[in-house]
């Protein structure tokens, strides 16, 4: 039975997460401590303490959640797991591809850490605020949203961005073209267009600034063969060039995220088990919708740990 991993991106942070990892596990308090030193503050007091908007915010999220993916796949590496012995691939949505490289070796948790407030920062930047915005679209088929992202653009910027799978799509761009698009969804009969409270267009045309700004951040980094293939949000294709997958990493700041074609990609491929590691189970309940063939399971506490290994053993 082949078994991907894959790491959870912004949305999942929650107050608290990956204490019990730190508690139960040195090596998993380790990754807090190398995050905290490679920001140069303590990023794991604002994990485990909040206050939560400050977490929440697309800086201290992204390093935020890649630290509590690291430290589960710690915890599980202290008990004897070896990624490259037990999983076939790994994959993670948006920012958990980060994660998902840096389990697999293609970058220190130090340099994951720093590229991922980089990442942050860029993207707040990139467009001011209140001109982008992101809305939800649940229920309606791709090639109508498509249509309808195109008839609202006009001359501005409006683009599906993440392909979440069952039946959920994101669009993002203009704030006017993204909520005169997610009108027209209704009209087209989508069962709900609902405007996310996001501080960024993100993974549209506005992100291009941000994109330039990973490309040089990338550069400036150790990168290595990673242990495992990684299956890539733009793509949905498996590499293992460091020089590969680092121009899709500056592609996805632009780029649509295809997390419904990826979860169909593992099951197309023999993959039939997928953990996700990290904070929350919200991709573990995409993958359900997608695939009910895939079997899931969350791996973001002490408990989590001693579950998966006996499943991996």
């Amino acid at each position: 039975m082949a078994v991907a991993f894959t790491f959870p991106g912004q949305g999942s942070q929650a107050v608290g997460m990956g204490k019990d990892l730190a508690d139960a596990f040195p090596e998993a308090r380790k990754v807090f401590e190398e995050v905290d030193d490679a920001l140069g503050e303590k990023l794991s007091k604002l994990i485990w303490e909040g206050p939560e908007e400050t977490l929440t915010l697309t800086a201290n999220a992204q390093p935020a959640l890649m630290a509590v993916s690291l430290a589960a796949i710690r915890a599980l590496e202290a008990r004897g797991f070896s990624l490259k012995d037990k999983v076939s691939y790994v994959a993670g949505h948006s920012l958990g591809e980060y994660s998902a490289l840096a389990a697999a070796g293609f970058v220190s948790v130090a340099d994951a850490a720093r590229l991922l407030r980089v990442r942050g920062n860029a993207m707040q930047a990139a467009v001011p605020a209140g001109e982008g915005a992101m809305a939800a679209i649940i229920g309606l088929e791709q090639a109508v949203v498509e249509a309808a992202c195109t008839e609202a653009a006009k001359d501005s910027v409006c683009q599906i961005a993440n392909d979440n799978g069952g039946g959920q799509l994101v669009i993002s761009g203009a704030r006017a073209a993204v909520e005169l698009a997610a009108k027209l969804c209704t009209e087209k009969g989508a069962k709900r267009a609902l405007m996310l409270q996001v501080s960024a267009p993100f993974h549209s045309a506005l992100m291009a600034p941000a994109a330039e700004i990973m490309r040089e951040a990338l550069a400036g980094v150790a990168k290595n063969a990673p242990v495992v293939p990684v299956v890539s949000n733009v793509t949905v294709t498996p590499t293992s060039d460091p020089d590969e997958i680092a121009r899709r990493l500056v592609e996805q700041v632009t780029g649509r995220v295809r997390w419904r074609e990826t979860v169909e990609w593992f099951g197309a491929n023999g993959v039939a088990m997928l953990y996700e590691v990290g904070a929350g189970k919200v991709l573990s309940g995409l993958a359900r919708r997608i695939n009910r063939d895939v079997a899931t399971a969350a791996v973001g506490t002490a408990a989590d740990v001693e579950a998966a290994l006996a499943t991996l053993a």
